[in-house]
């Protein structure tokens, strides 16, 4: 049956307007972006198809605009939506960080991070640079690696974060292999890193490990010592 001929509330859009786009399912929501189902299916089945050949929805929308186009039911019009819709998220994200909000919580570097680092193909070792009042001074990306493995070097970061002059620094990197527990070598990793800032007197706030969930913040996990707190 057409969607068109679905009762109101149970159509993609106008689920979205009345109730929010968290109440829409995967398939619902790409379904926004399909103009009409693939011969003898409406937008939602197409969209579930595509789900089961190409999924899950990480790894569809890791996807650039050439390899979606020739998707069934996508073509370069649905396409281009959804890899714009995915930069203007980024772009968001980029936006609060330049007009200087300050990093209040975990949760606010965690979604800035995995937005920058979900998708990449190889561990990627990032750094936000703050001051005093925990504004952001810069987002850089300082190592990247193989696969599953990217060497970090404490005395590096420091060194950026004194050209910064920032007075905290959060970091974080990703697993590309989606299980985003931290390992013993990240840990070590961090403690070490948090010695060597706090020799020159910048803070260690936090360092969030990006996967295919949410991101694991070391800092709500008590692994930092002394326990540094977003509001010092």
């Amino acid at each position: 049956m057409a969607i068109k001929h679905w009762l109101e509330q149970d159509r993609p859009r106008e689920k979205l307007l009345a109730r929010g786009p968290g109440a829409l399912a995967d398939s619902e929501l790409l379904a926004i972006f399909i103009c009409k189902g693939v011969k003898g299916t409406n937008a939602i089945e197409s969209a579930r198809k595509l789900l089961e050949l190409h999924g899950p929805l990480r790894r569809l929308m890791d996807m650039d605009a050439n390899a979606l186009k020739e998707l069934p039911a996508l073509g370069p019009a649905s396409a281009c939506k959804m890899v714009a819709a995915l930069e203007l998220a980024s772009r968001h994200l980029l936006a609060q960080l330049e007009r200087g909000e300050s990093m209040c919580d975990p949760g606010t570097a965690g979604r800035y991070f995995k937005q920058r680092l979900r998708s990449r193909p190889q561990e990627v070792f990032a750094a936000l640079f703050l001051d005093t009042r925990n504004r952001t001074l810069a987002y850089e990306e300082l190592f990247s690696g193989t696969i599953d493995a990217a060497t970090v070097y404490p005395r590096e970061v420091v060194r950026r974060a004194l050209l910064h002059n920032a007075a905290a620094v959060i970091v974080s990197h990703n697993h590309p292999s989606g299980n985003a527990e931290p390992s013993a070598a990240d840990r070590q990793m961090t403690a070490q890193l948090q010695q060597a800032l706090t020799l020159v007197g910048v803070r260690l706030l936090d360092h969030v490990v990006v996967g295919d969930g949410l991101p694991v913040s070391m800092a709500e996990r008590g692994w930092l010592k002394p326990k540094l707190s977003f509001d010092d």
